[in-house]
């Protein structure tokens, strides 16, 4: 679905599924393709505080690339990697790149992405800094290991445990606050 309150293209949306207060929006997007965690909040400061990038907060993304991944490229992933942004080259600021546990299970998605019999696959986890549009799948692409599913495991300390997919949990300002790391300004 969009992660937005409003359709384009007959596309499902938010408002499809949660019904929210008008004056509540997401905090950072997904791309249609990608699953995971939305903060939804009619806070304006917290959405600053969480997408300019000055304040640098960390995003955990679980990702499934094409092929068995190498440490050549998780090297890569971690020391920042030039992508394209806006058309233009672009050194990726360091991150953290590693293998998941197999013992880490994963919803299955809905619908399901495509399955290669003869083409292997990989989970990884990254851990960025930045958002950059599509930047996840961009750098998995450059390593040669394209992204193929792609869920926002967390932000900061907010993660989806124990959610499941389609799950909404309601949060007081002080406990949102506290896992991001932030000072309230009540």
């Amino acid at each position: 679905m969009l992660s937005q309150f409003t359709s384009e293209n007959s596309k499902a949306c938010l408002k499809d599924f949660f019904e929210v207060p008008k004056d509540v929006y997401p905090v950072g997007r997904l791309d249609y393709d990608s699953e995971g965690l939305l903060l939804l909040t009619n806070d304006k400061s917290l959405n600053h505080r969480l997408l300019h990038p000055s304040f640098a907060h960390e995003r955990g993304y679980r990702v499934q690339v094409e092929g068995l991944i190498t440490n050549e490229a998780l090297q890569q992933l971690s020391s920042g990697i030039t992508i394209q942004v806006d058309g233009k080259p672009y050194l990726t600021a360091a991150g953290k790149a590693s293998r998941l546990p197999d013992h880490i299970v994963i919803p299955d998605r809905n619908p399901p992405i495509r399955f290669r019999k003869h083409i292997p696959t990989s989970w990884i986890k990254i851990v960025i800094t930045e958002g950059k549009n599509r930047q996840v799948r961009k750098m998995t692409a450059a390593t040669g290991f394209p992204t193929l599913r792609l869920i926002r495991y967390s932000l900061e300390g907010l993660t989806l445990d124990p959610m499941l997919p389609g799950d909404m949990i309601d949060m007081n300002q002080n406990d949102v606050y506290g896992k991001l790391g932030l000072l309230t300004h009540i």
